[in-house]
C-alpha cells in the first residue's frame, strides 16, 4: 500500500515527465520555467501544439513554455502571486497578450489525489461489481461517457458497476493515461444521483487501482461542485492545478 508522501511524489514525477521538468522543480519557492516538451512517457491527453502548460502542487508554478511564448509567459508569472496566475481577472492579462501570437488560454482543472487516511469503501444501498475492459463492451454510450472514453477504449481498463437489480444505474471508470496513474472518471444515472453512488464507486475503484500497484487520480473543473464533493467525500485531495494554453483556432473549435 502506498503512503500519501510516495502518492504524491508518484504525481510529482508524472507531471515532470509532462512538462520537461524534474520533480523537485515543483518544490521550489520560486517559479519555473522549462522549454515545452511532449515526452513518451506523458499522459496521453497531452497533445501537442501546446504553447504553455502552468502546473502548481501548491508551492509556485512550473510554467513549460514554446520558445516563442516565453516573454509573455515569464511576464505573467513575474507580475502576479502564483496562487492567483489560475484566476481571473489576471487570466485575462495572458489571454489578451498570447491571443495576439495565435494562442489563447484553453484547459483549467483541478486534479485530487487519495488520502489514504481517509479512503475507505462506502456503501450505498446498491450492488457493487468489479468490471474490466472485457465487460465494457456495449458501454461506450452517452450516459457514461464520463467514465468510459469512446476515443480511446485501449486505455479504459478498470471499472466499478453499480446496480439495481440487473440495471446499470452507476459506473466508475479509469482510464490508463500513463505507467504509474490511472485517471477516474464517474457517471450515475440522474434519478439515482445524491443517493451515494457515486462516493461508494469512486472509493471502491480507487482501492481497487491502489491494490494493482497504480495511483489513481482524479480531475475536475473548479466550478464542477458536485464533482469536487464527490472526490473529497471519497477520500481524495486537492493535490495540483493546471492551465494550458492551445492555439487559438482549437480553442475556437471547441466552442462551436
Amino acid at each position: 500500500m502506498y503512503t500519501n508522501q510516495e502518492i504524491l511524489k508518484t504525481a510529482m514525477e508524472q507531471s515532470a515527465l509532462d512538462l520537461n521538468c524534474r520533480p523537485e522543480d515543483f518544490l521550489k519557492t520560486e517559479n519555473v520555467i522549462v522549454r515545452e516538451g511532449i515526452g513518451p512517457a506523458a499522459r496521453k491527453y497531452y497533445q501537442e501544439p501546446i504553447a504553455c502548460s502552468l502546473v502548481s502542487y501548491g508551492n509556485n508554478i512550473v510554467a513549460s513554455v514554446r520558445d516563442a511564448y516565453r516573454a509573455p509567459v515569464e511576464a505573467y508569472l513575474e507580475k502576479f502571486a502564483f496562487f492567483h496566475c489560475f484566476e481571473t481577472p489576471n487570466i485575462h492579462w495572458l489571454d489578451s497578450r498570447l491571443s495576439g501570437m495565435g494562442q489563447k488560454v484553453c484547459f483549467m482543472a483541478e486534479y485530487f489525489l487519495p488520502d489514504v487516511n481517509r479512503l475507505r469503501p462506502l456503501p450505498c444501498g446498491y450492488s457493487l461489481r468489479v468490471l474490466e475492459q472485457k465487460d465494457f463492451c456495449g458501454l461506450y454510450l452517452p450516459e457514461w461517457s464520463n467514465a468510459l472514453c469512446q476515443e480511446r477504449k485501449a486505455l479504459d481498463v478498470l471499472g466499478v458497476g453499480a446496480y439495481d437489480g440487473g440495471r446499470l444505474i452507476g459506473l466508475a471508470g479509469c482510464s490508463a493515461d500513463c505507467g504509474s496513474m490511472w485517471q477516474i472518471g464517474i457517471d450515475v444515472l440522474p434519478p439515482y444521483r445524491k443517493r451515494g453512488v457515486a462516493s461508494a464507486l469512486t472509493s471502491r475503484l480507487a482501492a481497487e487501482i491502489l491494490s494493482r500497484g497504480k495511483v489513481p487520480f482524479y480531475c475536475c473543473a473548479w466550478s464542477n461542485i458536485p464533482s469536487a464533493r464527490n472526490a473529497i467525500k471519497s477520500g481524495f485531495a486537492p493535490a495540483w492545478a493546471e492551465l494550458t494554453v492551445k492555439p487559438a483556432a482549437f480553442v475556437d473549435a471547441l466552442n462551436g
